[in-house]
């Protein structure tokens, strides 16, 4: 459907009674302390409702406010008494690349088209009888329809018409005897059979330190426009993928501790970048469990394989992630992911991961054909 600005609705969509609109502001810590609260009680948490996402001011600052963002995308309904917050919804401005051939006949598409990422959708467990996510869809499409963009791309846990790809969670533990504590996994059916099988399984899982890639450091700010030049050469084989500027490298992947964690494998010289990877944290609350209350999971973000061997790269990442007291490395088996999962010992996960595009015919793609990991 293409429109044009003038035809786009100028007022905001009405609320019911009670509830305003309001735009969040990520430097105003009250507005990050009540998105925080909506969030850590009613996002999303898994079916058995034993684990859910535990997003940290911190973290959503970073995930909110990339170069461009605009802050009447981060959409907030509040009721207008209290000015408590009961729904959100985010949008944040991405250049992403469009690629694909059906036949060897047909002639090649490659676009870069601007869009959004949208995320963070989240209604108050008690509003979910209002139709409040559909008046957050049509308010955040307007918003960002009326700066001329038409896109937008987004992932969600559940099927919805029309996913462009589907992909699935693999976790690779890096604590077991925690994660079996909570019943997050279990041992393995191999050492069972053992007269001690925990000992048996945190050995199976055991990485050395020693077998980390030796030419490794965190990510600088002086590195950032090889990484970017890097980075956008490695995601130009793939179907769909983000196109990264030198300062959004900056944003994205500069360490932030607690947030997220970038390493660079170095060639001749320190200065020379031959590789790059990255993960972020996100820990989930243990619901109901005396011992232990926070899930520390590590999340595969991006890399670059041009010059190593992807599953060396991977293990150096689990070993950063480990030494960091890490309890699990997830990622999705997008990108060139597929290469390590099974000689890593990554698990199979129960869950599954959907691709959407609004608003854009695109072919039905291959997990390994995605080259865009999103929070």
């Amino acid at each position: 459907e293409t429109r044009t600005v003038d035809q786009v609705q100028k007022t905001p969509f009405a609320l019911p009674k009670g509830y305003e609109w309001y735009n969040l502001d990520v430097d105003n810590d009250e507005d990050m302390g009540k998105l925080y609260a909506l969030l850590e009680g009613n996002y999303v948490e898994d079916d058995d409702a034993m684990f859910r996402f535990a997003y940290t001011k911190e973290f959503l600052k970073w995930a909110l406010a990339p170069p461009g963002y605009r802050k009447d995308w981060h959409c907030v309904v509040r009721v207008e008494s209290s000015k408590t917050f009961v729904a959100f919804i985010a949008a944040i401005p991405m250049l992403i690349g469009l690629r694909h051939q059906q036949a060897e006949s047909e002639e090649k598409f490659d676009k870069n088209v601007k869009m959004v990422e949208i995320n963070f959708l989240c209604v108050h467990k008690k509003l979910r009888d209002k139709r409040l996510a559909p008046l957050l869809i049509g308010e955040i499409t307007r918003r960002v329809n009326l700066t001329n963009v038409w896109q937008a791309i987004y992932t969600a846990g559940v099927v919805i018409p029309r996913p462009i790809s589907k992909a699935r969670y693999y976790h690779r533990s890096l604590n077991p005897e925690k994660l079996i504590d909570i019943k997050f996994s279990s041992i393995p059916s191999f050492a069972r059979s053992f007269s001690n099988p925990m000992e048996v399984t945190k050995k199976y899982y055991r990485l050395n330190p020693k077998e980390k890639i030796p030419n490794i450091r965190p990510l600088k700010s002086k590195d950032c426009a090889q990484v970017a030049a890097l980075l956008n050469d490695y995601l130009s084989s793939f179907k769909v993928a983000p196109i990264f500027t030198k300062e959004e490298v900056a944003h994205w992947f500069i360490g932030r501790d607690g947030v997220i964690y970038s390493f660079v494998i170095t060639g001749d010289s320190d200065d020379k970048i031959i590789d790059f990877i990255s993960f972020y944290s996100l820990p989930s609350t243990i619901i109901g469990n005396p011992k232990h209350q926070v899930l520390r999971a590590a999340y595969l973000f991006f890399y670059t394989c041009k010059n190593t061997k992807v599953e060396e790269l991977m293990k150096t990442a689990l070993i950063e992630a480990q030494t960091r007291d890490f309890d699990v490395f997830n990622c999705v088996n997008i990108l060139d992911n597929k290469e390590f999962l099974d000689k890593l010992k990554f698990g199979t996960g129960d869950g599954y991961l959907y691709y959407y595009l609004f608003n854009y015919k695109f072919p039905d793609l291959e997990p390994e054909q995605v080259g865009l990991t999103m929070l």
